[in-house]
């Protein structure tokens, strides 16, 4: 499965720190990650600030490695203001009560 995943161009990874990653888990990320670094692109999406990933993860040493080998030639976008998904949720809700 890793294999499949390293090969692909581009790679997105939603909502990490969502939900915390099992020792397992933290470790099969570092490997794809570092089998990506320098190769493929990898789109990760969170709204957990990278300071805070050790907690995600479990594990400073790799936390500290995965965000080496990420942020390495990385653009980091920081996307502030209201959630699309709720803006859209107002809307739809603001229309309903308007019947």
């Amino acid at each position: 499965m890793l294999k499949k995943y390293a090969s692909y161009s581009v790679l997105i990874i939603d909502e990490v720190g969502y939900l915390p990653f099992s020792k397992e888990g933290s470790n099969l990320l570092f490997q794809l990650i570092n089998m990506r670094y320098e190769r493929k692109s990898t789109i990760i999406t969170t709204n957990i600030p990278l300071s805070q990933w050790s907690e995600i993860f479990g594990n400073k040493k790799l936390t500290n490695a995965l965000l080496d080998r990420l942020v390495h030639h990385s653009k980091i976008i920081q996307i502030t203001g209201p959630s699309y998904r709720m803006k859209s949720y107002s809307e739809t809700k603001g229309k309903e009560t308007k019947r």
